[in-house]
This record gives C-alpha cells, structure tokens and sequence, in this order.
C-alpha cells in the first residue's frame, strides 16, 4: 500500500479507532493539529500501535517524537518513509 491517498484514509481509520479525537477524523484537514483536536499523548502511543499493525512497520525511536504524531500529513510522512513510499 504505497499510494498517498489510500495510506491517509487507513491514517483516518487508526485515528478514529485510537486517538480519542474531539472531531470526526475523516473529515479533519490533513495539517489539523491532533493534539489540539483532542488527542493526548497515552492515545498518541496507541496510534503508533494501530499504525504498525495496519502498515505492518515498527517505527523507531527516532521517530517516536511528537511532531510526528501531531498531524495525518506528518504521520503520513513516517509511514511512506517507513514502507519505502
């Protein structure tokens, strides 16, 4: 799964199942900032868990920072980067 359109509508789908978000992930703007959309940092690590399991990646410990978590264009970023997209 390499295509950026169908990579950002999985992100959508994590998001919606594990970031606790105050709004409607779906219809989010792809820069929206997530934690000020409602998602603290215990539900940003189980993001990263959803992540991994529905791209079948790991992400590494330079990666676990919270600017790449804090947006679907820069979680977007680290999984193409992470399956070579």
């Amino acid at each position: 799964m390499t295509d950026t359109a169908a990579i950002e509508a999985q992100i959508r789908t994590v998001l919606k199942d594990h970031a606790r978000l105050s709004k409607d992930a779906l219809t989010l703007d792809v820069n929206e900032d997530l934690y000020q959309a409602g998602m603290t940092s215990h539900a940003s690590v189980n993001v990263m868990l959803g992540l991994e399991g529905a791209f079948d990646v790991e992400f590494p410990d330079h990666m676990l920072k919270r600017n790449v978590f804090n947006s679907i264009a820069s979680i977007r970023t680290a999984v193409a980067e992470l399956i070579g997209g």
